[in-house]
């Protein structure tokens, strides 16, 4: 994940199967997409802030199918951080 978030400092664009849209979230949300030999890990940002990338919310995934719990989590700490 660290490659990818100096990537995305640096201003490239990150697209599949690395990274990709979360509406469902909110919009302008992507989830940054990493597997390894010790497993998949997800991790939810907006890229397009001017102070810089803002990662709200990472999990291990355990199942081929993301929790409904996961984005649910992801719009309330989101919705924290840009209220504050």
């Amino acid at each position: 994940m660290g490659k990818a978030g100096w990537d995305l400092q640096r201003g490239f664009q990150l697209g599949m199967p690395l990274s990709k849209s979360m509406h469902a979230v909110a919009p302008g949300v992507e989830e940054l997409r990493v597997k390894d030999a010790s497993g998949a890990y997800r991790a939810f940002y907006l890229a397009r802030l001017e102070a810089g990338i803002l990662a709200f919310h990472a999990f291990t995934k355990k199942t081929q199918k993301t929790p409904k719990s996961e984005p649910r989590l992801a719009q309330r700490r989101l919705k924290e951080m840009l209220d504050e």
